[in-house]
């Protein structure tokens, strides 16, 4: 990390830097630029495979694949049925069971992390969340079942999830700014990884050859961590001192810190709402237009676009607009849950276009409640508490989706049995 910002965050020999060195100011423009460029690549990196295996969940499940995977995504769009039954098309298994396998690790992950991760330093962290993420493109590529293709989204949640929680937890040893662009990044994953797979998939290419196409993405988060980021200077949050300490201590400190006035070390209740998301995604299987271009398969790959596609220009619209009353958006995103679900029961929507504009609007509200919240937890927190309150906040974010994932089960088998 910059040469030497891995071995100041984990190894106890450490050199306390002298707070009365200053680098000159154009020394300081050029670390700030390579922190957030570093940053962004770390949120680019580390949700890619989460969201590839998100966008693959309808291949994954409904995919038959022949003795050696070469399978083929045909690219006309004749729609075909699996459930001639249904007016769903179906699979027979939900796609929430993609989404499950996709964050249920997360979350014990977070739930987990304040009590044992911080027994790890920084580096073996990134390094076991690149090899999980690497594991995970191999396995479902080569994969010839939907039980071993679940395993690989398991080790692309394990990878996210550890890469969240681990990056979070940095952010509190830099400026305030890298949290910008560590959202933005998150959203650019968003994008990139449900356009790249909605492209190549489109052109013809196989999902074996798709997935295995994006071995390069852990490669790339490793190399931005280790070589791009530069070590937290004293004028940072946190300073290299207190970085260097706070990587090899518990999270949850056996004495409470000194409060300060003015300080926050609590989430308000509305905060709190905001990070509970509820995820819209478990229904896009069932927003099924017959009568139109694109097949089954292919109107999930666009559901997923869109609604990444509004996640990424939202995370990134920080600097431009920022959103005191985050408890709205959380409002919005159950009001918005509420009408696709009519919408599938009754079928009124007359146009997979409408269905587009809302899943795209749907992305703008789910990322803009992201990094509005983590941007007043950095303002309101104090500097002692903030590593912690970013490493756990995240978990009441996981929980809202795994619950998405539960409920969508259910659901889902109860509509695919109507006529």
């Amino acid at each position: 990390m910059g040469g030497c910002a891995g071995r100041r965050l984990s190894d106890s020999e450490g050199e306390e830097a002298n707070p009365a060195v200053r680098p000159p100011p154009q020394d300081r423009q050029g670390t700030h630029w390579k922190n957030a460029v570093g940053f962004w690549f770390l949120g680019l990196c580390n949700n890619f495979s989460y969201v590839v295996m998100l966008s693959a969940a309808h291949d994954i499940l409904s995919h038959q694949r022949a003795p050696g995977n070469q399978s083929h995504v045909d690219p006309d769009p004749t729609p075909t049925s699996h459930n001639s039954s249904s007016r769903f098309d179906c699979n027979s298994v939900s796609t929430a069971a993609v989404l499950l396998a996709d964050i249920l690790p997360t979350l014990v992950i977070k739930l987990l992390a304040p009590l044992g991760l911080h027994l790890l330093p920084y580096s073996p962290r990134v390094l076991t969340s690149g090899v999980c993420a690497a594991g995970s493109f191999i396995l479902v590529a080569f994969s010839h079942s939907v039980g071993i293709s679940l395993c690989g989204v398991v080790l692309a949640s394990i990878s996210s999830g550890l890469g969240e929680v681990t990056f979070l937890s940095l952010t509190a040893f830099y400026p305030r700014a890298v949290i910008s662009w560590w959202s933005s990044g998150t959203g650019g994953a968003g994008l990139l990884g449900a356009l790249s797979y909605l492209g190549l998939t489109q052109a013809g290419l196989s999902p074996q050859h798709t997935l295995l196409s994006m071995l390069g993405i852990p490669a790339l988060l490793l190399a931005s961590y280790f070589l791009l980021l530069t070590s937290p200077g004293p004028q940072d949050p946190g300073g290299e001192g207190e970085a260097d300490t706070a990587a090899r201590q518990p999270l949850i400190n056996s004495e409470a810190p000194e409060w300060k006035p003015g300080s926050s070390s609590h989430l308000s209740l509305q905060e709190r709402w905001t990070v509970f998301k509820v995820r819209t995604v478990a229904l896009f299987e069932l927003l099924f237009f017959r009568n139109t271009f694109l097949s089954h398969a292919q109107q999930y790959r666009w559901y997923q676009m869109l609604y990444q596609a509004g996640v990424f220009a939202s995370r990134s619209s920080l600097r431009c607009c920022h959103i005191r009353h985050t408890w709205a958006l959380a409002l919005l995103q159950c009001l918005n849950l509420a009408f696709l679900l009519v919408d599938v029961w009754l079928s009124f929507l007359p146009s997979i276009y409408l269905v587009f504009l809302i899943i795209l609007y749907e992305g703008f509200l789910g990322g803009a409640a992201y990094v509005n919240t983590f941007h007043n937890i950095a303002l309101e927190t104090s500097s002692e508490h903030r590593e912690f309150a970013m490493a756990t906040t995240c978990i009441s974010d996981t929980l809202g989706i795994s619950l998405s994932g539960l409920l969508a089960l259910p659901l889902h088998d109860f509509l695919c049995q109507l006529s």
